[in-house]
């Protein structure tokens, strides 16, 4: 007759293991634990409460906090305001090609032996060190109307015939932005396409030189296809971060002409931090969150075939 053995003698005898590894680790333990409680707090309790406030109308400065379901999800539909914001953010995007064909372009510059070399790569590299509220303000005043240095340039240069009012136009405040993101990421695409740069194989040149290939099939056929993960890895983390734009809005237009500007990132500034409406502001924040997802699983999708992970 089969002895069939008792699962209680096996569950104390993990318990019994686990106490003793936790007695012989506690110092590892212990070191995490600022880590962990960090986390806990103010990642993982922060996003399931701002989770339950969604579903709320949740006013500060108001004692009553009424449970409205997905009304507040609902109504994101219905706002026009936050429609116009998302168009905006998604005509940010305009921007990312020109920012990785820039930064490409001074990478493969700056990857042939020159002297002065290290110089180049910093004073391109500086846009992205210097803190964005202080690049805003330095471009607001290269912007600006009256006393401006673009419109200052332009004049002198016959371009234009009068002073353009660059951030207060509504055609023309948008493609300013762009124009200011694209200077401002340049630098940072640069490094990193550098990198890329530097990891292919000289031999793989050397090999096309024999073959007789010339400068732009070399670039056609062996730099840009062996340069398709790092392209990639900057497409998602640039549209992830356009859809988190707000410092440049928030300092140089403030939402801009007719909201020409707004974004959703300072939409939702706005709603939570100006109106108070903190239900309907994390109902927003948790539907940036679903677009940048939806984004990156699309491109993923698109690439899954050329691209290894």
């Amino acid at each position: 007759m089969a002895v069939i053995s008792s699962p209680l003698p096996r569950a104390q005898k993990s318990m019994r293991e686990g106490w003793r590894s936790l007695r012989k680790n506690w110092t590892a333990y212990l070191f995490l634990a600022p880590g962990m409680l960090h986390f806990i707090v103010f990642t993982l309790f922060a996003v399931s409460f701002a989770f339950y406030l969604s579903f709320h109308q949740w006013n500060i400065l108001e004692p009553d906090k009424p449970f409205v379901g997905l009304d507040n999800y609902i109504r994101l539909f219905s706002d026009k305001k936050f429609l116009q914001s998302t168009g905006n953010t998604l005509l940010f995007m305009v921007g990312i090609p020109l920012t990785m064909a820039l930064g490409l372009g001074i990478a493969l510059l700056l990857n042939v032996k020159v002297r002065g070399q290290a110089i180049y790569r910093t004073l391109f590299y500086l846009p992205v060190i210097t803190p964005l509220v202080v690049s805003s303000i330095i471009w607001k005043w290269i912007y600006q109307g009256d006393y401006g240095l673009l419109n200052y340039y332009l004049l002198r240069l016959g371009l234009i015939e009068e002073r353009l009012l660059w951030l207060s136009n509504p055609d023309l405040a948008l493609p300013a932005l762009i124009v200011m993101g694209v200077w401002a990421g340049a630098g940072s695409h640069m490094i990193i396409y550098l990198a890329g740069l530097q990891a292919i194989p000289e031999e793989l040149y050397d090999s096309a030189k024999v073959d007789g290939a010339n400068g732009v099939q070399r670039l056609i056929h062996i730099t840009i296809p062996l340069l398709a993960p790092t392209s990639f890895f900057l497409f998602v983390t640039s549209v992830i971060a356009t859809f988190q734009i707000f410092t440049q809005i928030y300092i140089m237009t403030s939402g801009g002409p007719l909201n020409r500007t707004s974004t959703i990132g300072y939409y939702l500034y706005e709603v939570a931090f100006r109106r108070l409406d903190m239900g309907y502001a994390t109902a927003m924040a948790f539907a940036l969150f679903a677009l940048v997802f939806a984004f990156t699983l699309i491109q993923m999708k698109f690439t899954r075939g050329d691209i290894e992970y």
